[in-house]
């Protein structure tokens, strides 16, 4: 079997079984490796789908594609499997899933035992909103298939707790979410950045195109004011209408937002650039420094760049193969950025402020 052949195998099954991915994602060998532990049971659907070989000629979709980068990673993944890093630790999992029950056992056993009287409803509103959120970090290890090996047993659990503990569908967070991997930061192919510019001006090429435009649809000079409560206010409008779910539901949405955002927005944001999968990955994302408060408030999403570059890793092994990337960067001159928790809250509204300054430049002079 040739390694053209295996690459077209490869490519063929990630247009049929994720059609909404971008192509230039599904002839990218890496992005493959990096969503797929199960090898195996990939390779029971490759062989129907097999429709030709690559020509010699054949051009690349990642035209700007870091060979030299691309090998190093690939080393660095076959170190990564050889550490064990891909493998989870289920009495960690079962530690995070039984804290995430008690909190939520506790926030309605307040309110029962106590009464609805306004203490007692706030305590419970508060054990409800960490409940919530961490119930979504988990949901999000569940999606990534990284706690247990086999992905039924992921995609069973994720259901339990995304459809049943929260109320939202798997399957609409699991099509917006691994597009977002795909192309992150990439407008028009993450999904993600489809708040600009409905709500936000987001990126400086972005920006100035919209302010040439002579397009307003919010006063983004402003929006680094406005996110502080709009975009969580919008989030949880879309959850609930009942005014006492809604209260935790966007206290929860805040927390999300901010978790979320401060890991991609401070980032480069444009139109995709067809870059190989590596450098598209950390291009788009830093982390933040790494505490045991921070692992747990983030869900440890404070190492984004570990998560992009390994999806399916299980999160307590992050911080292992941090060193490990952070040398890979340094060889590369790669910036390999890492802030405060605080610093990174701060880099949201620094990068929205500037962002609504090209915007208005272009706007006002473009």
């Amino acid at each position: 079997m040739s390694k053209t052949w295996e690459k077209e195998r490869l490519s063929i099954w990630c247009l049929v079984t994720y059609p909404f991915l971008p192509s230039s994602l599904c002839v990218s060998q890496d992005a493959f490796v990096a969503f797929h532990n199960d090898k195996s049971l990939v390779k029971k659907y490759l062989k129907s789908l097999l429709i030709g070989e690559l020509a010699p000629d054949q051009p690349s979709f990642e035209s700007n594609k870091k060979k030299s980068l691309l090998e190093d990673f690939r080393e660095l993944r076959c170190t990564v499997e050889k550490m064990g890093l891909l493998r989870p630790n289920y009495t960690f999992f079962f530690l995070i899933f039984l804290h995430i029950m008690v909190l939520d056992a506790a926030s309605w056993l307040v309110v029962w035992y106590f009464g609805i009287s306004l203490l007692p409803f706030m305590v419970g509103m508060a054990f409800f909103i960490v409940a919530q959120i961490q119930m979504g970090w988990f949901q999000h290890d569940l999606g990534h298939c990284s706690v247990f090996r086999k992905p039924k047993w992921n995609r069973l659990l994720q259901i339990v707790v995304i459809s049943v503990l929260k109320g939202l569908p798997a399957s609409w967070w699991n099509h917006l979410h691994n597009q977002h991997h795909a192309k992150p930061n990439c407008f028009h192919k993450d999904p993600d950045l489809n708040m600009h510019p409905l709500l936000f001006s987001l990126g400086k090429t972005l920006s100035v195109e919209l302010g040439k435009k002579k397009k307003k649809f919010m006063p983004y000079n402003y929006q680094h004011k406005y996110f502080i409560c709009e975009y969580p206010h919008f989030l949880a409008v879309l959850y609930d209408k009942c005014f006492c779910v809604y209260l935790p539901r966007y206290g929860e949405s805040t927390w999300f937002i901010w978790v979320s955002q401060m890991n991609h927005i401070p980032m480069d944001i444009d139109y995709d650039k067809n870059k190989d999968w590596v450098s598209t990955q950390l291009h788009a994302t830093c982390n933040v420094k790494q505490s045991l408060f921070n692992d747990w408030f983030t869900g440890h999403l404070n190492f984004q760049i570990e998560h992009h570059l390994f999806p399916t890793m299980p999160r307590h092994n992050y911080w292992k193969a941090a060193p490990l990337v952070k040398a890979l960067c340094d060889k590369h001159g790669i910036q390999y950025k890492s802030k405060t928790l605080l610093t990174a809250f701060v880099d949201i509204l620094h990068s929205l402020k500037d962002s609504g300054e090209h915007w208005l430049e272009a706007y006002l002079h473009g």
